[in-house]
């Protein structure tokens, strides 16, 4: 007698989602169990680590992260070139730093995205500022510009997900449809997309939080969301989950004061929503991701 004779296998399972062109794609997703529950059932797709890159250079942050990338802040990318090669990032995520302007272009903000996209050797995940009404704007033109190129964009939200959701899937893009700490309303907006675009091209953000600042109620509801697909075998909760905890992290005061401080708080926060179910973490230093990996490795 084995000891897997005694698990009763799970109803439900996560599913896998594909990031990226053809010869560059990485998968997300695609377990059967909780995560590290391997003795349960099929894992799927190991957790995937993205690092950030704006598109334009970035203001306030503290000279022990700024350090890191400081030849290459004004140049994506060679910004995205290092943080595969030296680094080694999965995906890259693009921020749309940009749009924190009142006269930003979108049909040029999407240009510059395509030239990005065309360049990086990874997939591109690319992410608005959470302004509902200027990422609308700027995702439906990255749509459009980066057709084929299966970027994966976020966010969308329930004032302008059927917007952006629709050029996205005129695209051939994927969707990282993000809810405020709330499952219901997580299932609700999932519930509305699902009517039209495919699960298989969405990866949700049921919203990240860093220690000390709330990571107990993102915990939870992770947690929440993953049990609800994998063991209630719920359709609506089964794509995989976007944690995109860098900028969380670094505007932390504890992670701004102290350089070591700010590297354990951001892979602290990122070890802890991967126990809750993340398949996709947005992160920011390079140390905190290398610390990550040898800890899951």
């Amino acid at each position: 007698m084995q000891l897997n004779d005694f698990f009763e296998p799970y109803k439900g399972d996560i599913k896998e989602v594909t990031v990226g062109p053809e010869g560059k794609a990485v998968k997300l997703g695609g377990e059967k169990t909780l995560p590290f529950h391997g003795f349960e059932g099929q894992l799927g797709a190991p957790v995937r680590f993205a690092l950030e890159v704006f598109d334009v250079a970035p203001e306030g942050w503290p000279e022990h992260l700024r350090s890191f990338y400081a030849d290459v802040l004004t140049n994506p990318v060679a910004w995205a070139d290092k943080c595969v090669k030296q680094f080694g990032a999965d995906i890259i995520s693009l921020f749309l730093a940009s749009l924190d302007s009142d006269n930003f272009d979108a049909a040029k903000i999407a240009e510059n995205v395509k030239k990005i996209a065309d360049q990086v050797s990874v997939p591109l995940v690319v992410m608005g500022i959470g302004d509902k009404d200027k990422d609308a704007k700027a995702l439906v033109e990255i749509s459009k510009a980066c057709k084929g190129k299966n970027l994966l964009l976020g966010p969308l939200v329930k004032e302008n997900y059927e917007e952006i959701a629709k050029a996205a899937m005129e695209g051939g893009h994927g969707i990282i449809p993000q809810s405020p700490l709330d499952i219901n309303l997580c299932k609700e907006l999932n519930v509305k997309l699902t009517k039209f675009f495919p699960k298989e091209k969405m990866a949700i953000d049921p919203l990240s939080a860093a220690i000390g600042y709330g990571i107990d109620y993102s915990f939870s509801i992770m947690e929440r969301v993953k049990q609800v697909a994998v063991i209630h075998n719920d359709e609506m909760m089964k794509m995989p989950i976007v944690s995109n905890i860098g900028k969380d992290c670094w505007k932390t005061k504890e992670a701004k004061e102290d350089k070591t401080q700010g590297i354990l708080w951001e892979a602290i926060t990122a070890l802890t929503l991967i126990l809750a179910g993340a398949n996709l973490l947005i992160m920011r230093h390079p140390e905190s991701l290398k610390l990550v990996k040898k800890l899951i490795s």
